[in-house]
């Protein structure tokens, strides 16, 4: 046997120890584990897709205070006709003119509007249809009256009788309360910041051009500020279908808000606890209930003809 011992492999080198050998403590075998779904190119942080999302700029909301722009030979003219304060006329290059675009640049003119000539792809880039009819109108935002100078200001000849929207989301609603207001002698017209119509080109065709005459003041809150107003001397009138009591045993002698409820949702929870009073108009026949602005208008009928008597 000791032959044997010559043979390679056979006779153990110095230094080494006999035993178990170190494992690679479960690596091999996690390595050979599924990982799961490839995630998508954007969410790999070396792919080029990933790279390119991250060098993009974030996409911007857009505000509702921004310049406006009306397009549509009608609606150009109607808001031209409505004095809307327009700052630009765009008229695309080639346009077939008629009746409705030559008054259009003719009223433009007349009012000291920019008329400024474009091709028409820089009216399609305006517009998200491209339905423009190759006019377009700009309008810019609206400049809001701060509820305590509209408090002021109709405080200084009383009796003062202001108006409040509460989940009026129309602009042609508000338009038309807006041109209520000033045909029947209201000092102005006092709208939530928040989940409300704005003073939009399409609230300001429905007035008339009443909205140029009668301010529009925002409240951050609107229960707070009908409180502030109430605390100041003010009646607040709540309209709603619901009312305590009809329209015709309102007495309008004193300094009020008439605080106006949308025709679906009405007066909300908070602002219908702070009326000193919630009215209803009678109806005669089968309707259930009238538009806001219909509502509205009767309602200021009412107070204008026993403040006149």
């Amino acid at each position: 046997m000791a032959g044997n011992s010559r043979r390679r492999g056979a006779v153990r080198k110095a230094g080494t120890k006999k035993g178990p050998t170190v494992g690679s403590g479960g690596q091999r075998r996690r390595g050979l584990e599924g990982r799961g779904p490839t995630p998508p190119a954007h969410m790999r942080p070396n792919h080029p897709a990933a790279k390119r999302a991250n060098t993009q700029r974030p996409r911007q909301v857009r505000r509702t205070d921004e310049t406006e722009t009306v397009v549509g030979r009608n609606p150009v003219l109607e808001c031209l006709r409505a004095r809307i304060p327009a700052t630009a006329l765009y008229v695309a290059l080639g346009t077939d003119a008629d009746q409705r675009l030559t008054e259009s640049v003719s009223r433009a003119a007349e009012l000291g509007i920019a008329i400024l000539e474009v091709p028409r792809t820089d009216l399609d880039r305006m517009t998200a249809n491209h339905l423009h009819q190759g006019i377009a109108l700009q309008v810019p935002p609206y400049n809001y009256a701060h509820p305590d100078d509209l408090l002021a200001a109709a405080i200084d000849s009383p009796p003062a009788l202001l108006v409040a929207l509460d989940n009026i989301s129309d602009p042609r609603n508000l338009g038309a309360i807006v041109r209520s207001v000033a045909a029947f002698g209201g000092d102005g017209v006092l709208i939530p910041q928040r989940r409300s119509a704005s003073v939009t080109a399409v609230a300001w065709r429905t007035s008339a051009g009443a909205a140029a005459r009668i301010p529009v003041a925002r409240a951050t809150n609107l229960t707070r500020t009908l409180k502030d107003w109430a605390e100041r001397g003010l009646r607040v009138i709540g309209l709603d279908a619901g009312g305590d009591s009809t329209v015709d045993e309102l007495d309008g002698a004193d300094s009020l808000v008439v605080v106006v409820g949308s025709e679906g949702k009405g007066l909300s929870r908070l602002v219908r606890q702070n009326c000193d009073e919630v009215v209803s108009i009678p109806m005669a026949g089968a309707t259930e209930s009238l538009n806001a602005s219909v509502a509205a208008g009767v309602v200021l009928a009412e107070i204008a003809r026993q403040r006149r008597s």
